[in-house]
């Protein structure tokens, strides 16, 4: 993996961001969305200032990115946020999404989020490991939670990163 460095996420790297949604989406272990949404409605689903792109330093290239999505509109839960991340086939390995992950981290505490949620497949076993290194715990797994296509009913581990700052 060559050098990288993470940056904010901006419109310029929407046809990036969206191909390597679609790409994780192919796995069919990514989410039961089977098709990535346009631009206007992926930014319009990700809080702004917590989303950000893992850019190669030799060409630029977006090798993944990593956005947050509030969890409920009541004020009760203004710092509970569900993340996501992604992390291009031909990057995955080289520590992109810890990068990523330990930068949404950073830029929530930073503005008072207490718990990161995240929903994964129990057969994505990298995402499980990538998010259990930083620092999320499996709090359980709701059966055939939801139908996934021709794959049929999906089991989903639940997971959250509660912060030690925050409180």
């Amino acid at each position: 993996m060559s050098e990288f460095e993470v940056v904010p996420m901006a419109a310029e790297h929407a046809d990036a961001v969206l191909a390597i949604y679609q790409a994780g989406l192919d796995t069919g272990n990514a989410s039961f969305q089977t098709a990535a949404p346009d631009w206007p409605t992926f930014d319009a689903g990700k809080l702004p200032l917590h989303r950000f792109v893992a850019v190669a330093a030799q060409d630029g290239a977006v090798l993944g990115w990593v956005a947050v999505s509030a969890v409920s509109s009541r004020p009760v839960y203004a710092g509970v946020v569900e993340v996501s991340v992604y992390v291009s086939p031909d990057a995955r390995g080289g520590g992109v999404g810890r990068a990523l992950l330990a930068r949404v981290i950073e830029s929530t505490e930073a503005a008072g989020v207490w718990t990161l949620q995240a929903g994964i497949f129990p057969e994505n076993v990298a995402s499980l490991a990538l998010h259990e290194r930083a620092g999320f715990r499996t709090l359980g797994v709701q059966e055939k939670i939801g139908k996934h296509g021709e794959r049929g009913w999906r089991d989903v581990a639940r997971l959250e990163r509660r912060s030690p700052i925050v409180f």
